[in-house]
């Protein structure tokens, strides 16, 4: 374990193995079945919402249980003005309208619910996000002509084009899986940098922060802002991925799965938003195809094994290891005590040191 701690340490074999990583992902796409392409597409799409949703609760230490939202909204601003009809015969030009509406709109809407909900901490905050699912799936069910109300609309425009000469789901594939790279790009120089710095300050003491000349107020509506922009692509990616978005997208039971994706994922960890997508997609899969009625079940379960066994979600299990196996690791040079007999080879080291 040591000895493959120190490999993957090296710079030179992290980039190989992400070259690597790199290289499977283009072609997986080209050998695999269509329900598995489907199925990773998928989870790349609910990746980034858990990404937007580490930004604001893993990094910077607040509560939203509303990230759904703005995944919604990102849908809806995305279908809708794709299947407008100043969309259709814009063609590509629509979809990249559609694609900037997804970002700005939830963005936008994040930047002015935080500006009023951010200077409030814990329950206070927590209720305002858990409202903002419980309006959005009314008023998408009201707004009838424009969202196509409980039946939904349909956004199937994403079929891959001749010139490529690939199927439909590899098409969606790609497109989902380079946008979600490129968005997971961003997030992690912005937490890596400064500004992920000063997350991390405002997440540990709020006192601290102010007295070290950050503004906690200033930092958490960034936060928001950008978790909820984020959240707008992830809807975009649905459309591209489901081509078919109703108001059940914004259903609050879905905003609780992504917090509980988020914290069996890791909390505050890139890695981590990955995990908590599989986790997301494969576990009702799984559970649907045993027993259907089992998903909340096992989903209870396996958030209490990780809060209880691994406070820091499944990406934090390296770490674990590594500490168990250093712990567990015999001690080959401990230091003598007096009386007690040299350790094999001491005693030759002694006389070799004497006779310089």
């Amino acid at each position: 374990m040591a000895a493959l701690t120190r490999l993957l340490a090296r710079r030179s074999v992290r980039i190989g193995l992400g070259i690597l990583l790199a290289v499977v992902l283009l072609v997986l796409p080209l050998v695999s079945p269509q329900f598995a392409n489907q199925t990773i597409t998928r989870i790349a799409v609910f990746a980034v919402a858990v990404l937007g949703l580490n930004v604001v609760m893993g990094y910077t230490g607040q509560v939203s249980l509303g990230q759904v939202f703005f995944v919604g909204v990102g849908a809806y601003a995305a279908a809708v003005t794709i299947k407008s009809e100043w969309g259709e015969a814009l063609g590509l030009g629509g979809v990249v309208i559609g694609f900037v509406l997804a970002v700005l709109i939830p963005g936008a809407l994040g930047l002015l619910i935080a500006l009023a909900a951010a200077r409030l901490r814990g329950l206070g905050l927590a209720l305002v996000t858990i409202a903002l699912p419980i309006i959005g799936v009314p008023l998408a069910k009201r707004l009838s002509d424009i969202t196509g109300g409980s039946q939904g609309m349909s956004a199937r425009v994403f079929s891959a084009p001749e010139w490529t000469g690939l199927d439909t789901d590899q098409w969606q594939y790609y497109v989902v899986m380079s946008i979600a790279a490129a968005v997971f790009a961003l997030v992690f120089f912005l937490v890596r940098g400064k500004f992920g710095r000063a997350f991390a300050i405002v997440k540990e003491n709020e006192a601290v922060a102010s007295a070290m000349g950050i503004s906690p107020y200033r930092y958490k509506v960034l936060a928001f802002t950008v978790a909820s922009a984020v959240g707008g692509v992830a809807g975009f990616l649905y459309v591209v991925a489901i081509q078919f978005v109703s108001p059940d997208v914004m259903g609050f039971g879905h905003s609780i799965e992504l917090v509980i994706a988020t914290i069996v994922g890791g909390a505050g960890s890139i890695v981590g938003s990955i995990i908590g997508g599989v986790f997301y997609v494969l576990l009702p899969q799984i559970t649907n195809s045993i027993y259907p009625e089992s998903t909340t079940v096992v989903q209870g379960a396996i958030i209490l094994l990780v809060l209880f066994l691994l406070p820091g979600g499944l990406a934090s299990l390296p770490r674990r290891l590594r500490k168990l196996f250093s712990r567990t690791r015999p001690e080959h040079s401990l230091p003598s005590t007096p009386g007690s007999e040299p350790a094999p080879g001491e005693s030759e080291n002694t006389e070799r040191q004497g006779q310089r």
